[in-house]
């Protein structure tokens, strides 16, 4: 089976590289090309008109030289300039070099009050090897270390940022997702097929199978040896559940996803394969069409854009996000809320003031009892989805709101809204209920009623519900929160037999 996938696509999430060379990677070629010609500092400084210190600080990349010298540099070695300024390092023992030089000038070395170690020619590759090696395993026990749910938050926050800076629109991944949904046979309407995300998988060189024994800590698992995708078995068949898992496994292969890092690189790559797998369940072109006549018929429905394609509310409210903006020119917000009032999710590029705590992470934070996210639990109806006006301090906000259970039988609530006007775009704008919330005022809902306080302030005496999640430790592995030997255990055990 053939396991060839196209070339890697950059992250389309991160920043823009930088124009300036890589100048311990520069130096490095061209000390290369230098010395394969059995060329001398001082030789190759006679021939450019340069000093031999000069010299030797571009090639240790501790100088950056003047066009005009690197054309020099070129022509005196007979090599094009493009070729100096390669990415690529000359040949193994250079990346050994370069790679050793990066982490010694990195402040995770500085820390350690250490001298630093030259890479000169004389020091042998295998030393080399092994200090190279010897900082990579630093370097990953650091980021272990603070893999911690804090962490997470602020890596949450950052890529929360990063998203509404871009409307939650990520071009790039659409396009490459319509193009596999197409070439897979996707006919342009209704539900992305489980036949579809099959052949998905197919074209990419893996074939998906079903397993009950997957580890605990793991989704789903790629063998990218013989080509394989393991998923456990379908529940509900024909749900939504599988088709997402199976085209986040692919995402991986097609965005060109390298092992994570870090624990930020790790979660931006879970947004990534998130987009990608919403990007395939719902695809662009369909979903705009859809989305634009029903805006035009002023009758917007995340419940209707759920059933048109298929696939969960959240799944669908999200969605939403991805394409209201950009395409049909409306700001809006999303929310995940536990029935305990705690903000599992949440984005808004409207001016609703999300709850935040010091360090700009929103994840746990409480959002005011007024807010339809959590006025939606005390309603007796919950089968369709709920409307309601918020004044806010921001302005008022108009929103939908489908109330659900997850599969441990926690109630939440999924809220999509939008301001004021921009609610007349969607169906439910002439409910009549209408709240008001002046948080973060605490006297909009933080403090106890004075009646109660005065009778029950000093008296009363609860234990707290531990929140697991704070205190637990990740799992030690390649990829945070995954146990490395179960996962190969797994992947033993289900292995072709070699013949």
């Amino acid at each position: 089976m053939s396991t060839r996938h196209p070339p890697p696509v950059p992250s389309t999430l991160g920043g823009t590289p930088s124009e300036a060379p890589d100048l311990i990677t520069l130096g490095r070629r061209i000390r290369h090309a230098r010395t394969s010609r059995r060329l001398t500092l001082e030789a190759l400084g006679e021939r450019v008109g340069c000093a031999p210190s000069l010299l030797s600080l571009v090639e240790n990349g501790r100088r950056e030289p003047r066009l005009s010298l690197l054309r020099g540099i070129a022509e005196a070695l007979d090599v094009a300039v493009p070729d100096l300024l390669a990415d690529e390092p000359p040949s193994r023992r250079a990346e050994l070099e370069i790679a050793l030089e990066r982490a010694q000038r990195g402040p995770l070395f500085g820390a350690l009050g250490l001298p630093e170690i030259r890479p000169s020619q004389k020091l042998p590759v295998p030393v080399l090897e092994q200090l190279v090696g010897l900082h990579a395993e630093i370097a990953r026990r650091e980021e272990e270390a603070i893999a911690t749910p804090e962490e997470a938050r602020r890596a949450n926050t950052v890529l929360r940022h990063e998203r509404q800076s871009r409307d939650n629109y990520l071009p790039q991944i659409e396009t490459i997702a319509e193009e596999l949904t197409v070439s897979a046979g996707y006919a342009g309407a209704g539900a992305l097929t489980h036949r579809t995300v099959a052949r998905m998988a197919e074209q990419m060189g893996f074939t998906i199978l079903h397993v009950d024994d997957l580890p605990r800590s793991a989704r789903s698992v790629t063998d990218l040896a013989n080509g394989r995708i393991y998923l456990p078995p379908a529940s509900i068949p024909g749900g939504h559940g599988l088709r997402s898992l199976a085209l986040q496994a692919i995402a991986h292969r097609v965005l060109g996803h390298e092992r994570p890092r870090s624990y930020g690189e790790f979660l931006r790559q879970r947004v990534e394969i998130t987009y990608f797998a919403a990007c395939c369940l719902i695809p662009e072109s369909t979903a705009v069409d859809f989305l634009t006549r029903r805006k035009r018929e002023r009758d917007l429905a995340v419940e209707d854009f759920r059933d048109a394609f298929g696939v969960t509310h959240e799944a669908a409210a999200m969605r939403l996000t991805n394409l209201a903006t950009v395409h049909l020119g409306i700001p809006l917000h999303f929310l995940r809320v536990g029935d305990d009032g705690a903000l599992f999710r949440g984005y808004a590029n409207d001016g609703l003031p999300l709850p935040q705590d010091v360090t700009g992470a929103i994840e746990g934070q409480l959002v005011c009892r007024w807010w339809p996210g959590r006025v939606a639990f005390s309603r007796r109806d919950r089968a369709t989805e709920s409307y309601q006006y918020t004044d806010t301090p921001a302005g008022t906000f108009w929103d939908s709101v489908q109330t659900g259970t997850d599969a441990d039988g926690r109630q939440f609530s999924v809220t999509v809204g939008v301001p004021y006007a921009h609610a007349k775009w969607f169906r439910g704008r002439d409910t009549q209920v209408r709240r008001s919330s002046t948080c973060p005022d605490p006297a909009c809902c933080q403090r106890p009623p004075a009646d109660l306080a005065e009778r029950w302030e000093g008296v009363a005496w609860p234990s707290a519900r531990m929140h697991q999640q704070v205190l637990a430790a990740l799992p030690r592995g390649a990829f945070p929160g995954v146990d490395d030997t179960d996962v190969f255990a797994f992947l033993q055990r289900h292995a072709p037999v070699e013949e």
